[in-house]
């Protein structure tokens, strides 16, 4: 026993280590196919749209305001400013979008530090390893304080100039790598900038709301294909379900122009859903990164919420001294080869172009893609899923992705304190063999808010924690609405 012990060590040890060496030389040549995927579509972008289109690897002033936005920096921490009628805002974007250390640099801190450690005596702490780090933003530290920003006066006029040009915030022309069928575009033939909702009507009248907020690269179908057939008589009599295209996917606007904040996500939902439909209190069902605009509209109505129900919460606790935002995107991207899901999500976080070109080939050409897949399966439920997957822009993807789950991910704590002072009941389910959201984040919400239920369910993945026990998970979600 103890050999075979020993042996079953062994290989997993050497799977490792193999998996630490591919990667390397993995990543190491993507980051100089993304280098020259970067000149290769300021080229494109010039001869098609007839002018550059500044990225993240350029200056950080230059790829933020290109999109008529101005960035202000303030310990480390990066706001950009905003003029809303006549009011203007600062608000957050992710430092993850323009600080993105290559692999190669990455290895080589890793190594000096390493060989530091064995020079020095003692234990060194994180906040001098941090100093160390490569082309990383140094956060200030010491007590918080209140930050006054001056605002120069021909700023704010350029701003309202911009505006005044333009009778919408939201620009309607796709770019030439995106999609421009009518379903991916038929926000544009709206007079409303507001969210695609899919509802579902009870027969008589509601005694209660329900919001489903999906996933990153999903849409409401996620839902309204899975659970909203499996609803029993008595749910459709009672609630009005209602289930979203978040901003930049499905069938909701998609403008170029947006940095896809947590601010533009939050009053796009207000200003779709609880103020058009007059909700006054509801229920919130959330996935993935859904669980985080969740988290986010219960703390901004925290008299209104039911109840929280949250599917594979992406929480990564940050340690003290560690940058948060780089924490949480190492973790929820990790640059390794496999499994491959880890893979997929380090390219679609740490690659830029590669992404675009991933998004230029399947989203653009979607209609083929969802052709192909119906000859390949004839299950409808599938078929939904990949149309989700397919009806979204680079700009969404790569902004939400960073500014949503990087830069909320890292203000989470905050969050959850504040939720558990809430009176809703809370409810957290999580697949087992989940290999993009591992089952200690549910964990780790539970240890912030102790009273939170943690459901784990056996032999499930961040997908088919809902498809495929669509009836099941029908009924879990009654009993949760039921005993609210």
């Amino acid at each position: 026993m103890k050999g075979m012990g020993k042996g079953r060590s062994a290989i997993i040890l050497s799977g490792r280590i193999l998996n630490e060496i591919v990667s390397f030389i993995v990543f190491s040549l993507l980051d100089l196919v993304d280098f020259t995927l970067c000149f290769v579509y300021k080229v494109a972008d010039f001869f098609i749209e007839a002018e550059w289109k500044p990225c993240y690897c350029s200056s950080t002033k230059e790829a933020i305001t290109a999109s008529g936005k101005i960035l202000v920096s303030e310990k480390g921490e990066s706001k950009i400013v905003c003029l809303n009628s006549s009011k203007l805002q600062l608000e957050e974007i992710s430092d993850t979008l323009y600080v993105r250390p290559s692999f190669v640099s990455e290895v080589s801190r890793f190594t000096v530090d390493e060989l530091k450690k064995l020079k020095v005596e003692g234990i060194i702490s994180t906040n001098n390893n941090n100093n160390n780090n490569v082309g990383m933003i140094k956060k200030g530290r010491g007590t918080s304080s209140k930050t006054t920003y001056t605002i120069n006066s021909a700023i704010v006029e350029m701003l309202r100039d911009k505006i005044r040009g333009t009778k919408s915030h939201l620009s309607p022309t796709p770019r030439w790598s995106d999609c421009d069928c009518k379903f991916c575009n038929s926000w544009t033939s709206s007079c409303k900038d507001t969210l695609f909702v899919k509802t579902l009507e009870p027969i008589g009248e509601a005694k209660e709301d329900v919001l489903f907020i999906h996933g990153f690269i999903s849409s409401s179908a996620f839902w309204t294909e899975t659970l909203f057939p499996n609803f029993s008589k008595t749910t459709r009599s009672n609630y009005r379900l209602m289930a979203i295209d978040l901003l930049g996917f499905g069938r909701s606007p998609k403008p170029t122009d947006s940095l896809y904040t947590l601010r533009e996500h939050i009053e796009m939902i207000e200003k779709s859903v609880i103020e058009p439909y007059n909700v006054k209190s509801f229920h919130i069902v959330a996935h993935s990164l859904g669980c985080l605009l969740a988290l986010a509209l219960a703390v901004r109505h925290p008299g209104s919420i039911k109840s929280l129900t949250l599917l594979a919460p992406p929480y990564y606790p940050v340690p003290k001294g560690v940058q948060a935002t780089q924490h949480v995107m190492k973790k929820v991207a990790p640059r390794r080869v496999w499994p491959p899901i880890a893979f997929g999500s380090s390219i679609a976080c740490w690659y830029e172009h590669i992404s675009r070109t991933i998004c230029l080939v399947i989203c653009k050409n979607h209609r083929l893609w969802e052709f192909l897949a119906k000859l390949v399966t004839r299950n409808r439920i599938r078929t939904y899923l990949l149309e989700g997957f397919f009806c979204h822009t680079h700009n969404a993807a790569w902004h939400t992705l960073h500014n949503i789950i990087c830069g909320v991910g890292a203000k989470l704590d905050t969050y959850l304190d504040k939720v558990d002072n809430l009176k809703c009941r809370i409810t957290i389910f999580h697949g087992e063999d989940d290999e993009l959201i591992p089952v200690e984040c549910s964990y780790n919400v539970q240890k912030r808010i102790p009273r939170a239920r943690v459901k784990v369910i056996e032999n499930e993945d961040h997908i088919t924690i809902v498809v495929g026990r669509q009836q099941a998970f029908a009924r879990e979600l009654e009993e949760v609405w039921r005993k609210s």
